[in-house]
């Protein structure tokens, strides 16, 4: 049985209030089940070990020096995200980000219909690709139930189709991976339409660093 792992992560959220983030992210990692990634997550958890962090990887806690790395300086939580990304880079995967910049949406029910059609649009493009598989098994936290309802509604169309809400973040790197795509690739998007950046964002990453970044992660793109 050919099998689809989807690991969902999201930024942003469905609000239109004051203080609401001005984009909404949505970050699929693909991973084929046969495809081996054991050896490159084995080398991850090591690195992870002698660094002296080895919980989940939260991407925005990490640059923003909150929660869980309040107390670790820039080197180490470089160290921290260097290994998740080099890890990313290596893995048999691809990737796919949908940013909807909320400035040009009024409200959340225009930005639901707005996500459904960017999915929608995803798996059309790529339908063949979709249909190779005799079961595609979805890791969503349904940390926003909206989201969680609208990819249930979509990806429902594949017979052999489950979504699963409960499973261990720390485990699950390529959800950590996804994780980190909805920071990259929202931060290409704030330089590219020249939106203003957070100070954690600014002082975490330099352009050079963000466009490396991406062109090794474009290799991957879906």
């Amino acid at each position: 049985m050919r099998r689809l792992n989807i690991f969902v992560d999201e930024t942003g959220e469905f609000g239109f209030g004051k203080e609401s983030s001005l984009l909404y992210g949505v970050s699929f990692t693909f991973h084929e089940q046969d495809d081996d990634i054991m050896p490159e997550l084995n080398k991850l958890n090591a690195r992870l070990n002698k660094i002296g962090y080895t919980d989940m990887i939260h991407m925005a806690d990490l640059i923003m020096r909150r929660e869980d790395y309040k107390n670790f300086d820039i080197a180490m939580r470089k160290s921290i995200f260097n290994s998740i990304y080099q890890f990313s880079r290596r893995i048999p995967v691809k990737y796919k980000t949908i940013i909807i910049d909320k400035r040009y949406t009024n409200d959340a029910r225009i930005l639901r219909q707005r996500i459904s059609i960017e999915i929608n649009k995803m798996i059309k493009e790529h339908e063949k690709y979709f249909n190779r598989f005799d079961k595609i098994v979805m890791y969503y936290d349904n940390g926003q139930e909206t989201l969680g309802t609208i990819l249930d509604s979509i990806f429902l169309r594949f017979e052999e189709f489950e979504h699963r809400v409960n499973f261990d973040h720390k485990e699950k790197r390529l959800f950590q991976v996804s994780d980190m795509l909805t920071f990259i690739d929202k931060y290409d998007y704030k330089y590219k339409n020249k939106m203003s950046f957070t100070r954690g964002e600014k002082y975490f990453f330099s352009i050079e660093e963000i466009r490396k970044i991406l062109k090794e992660l474009n290799k991957k793109r879906f």
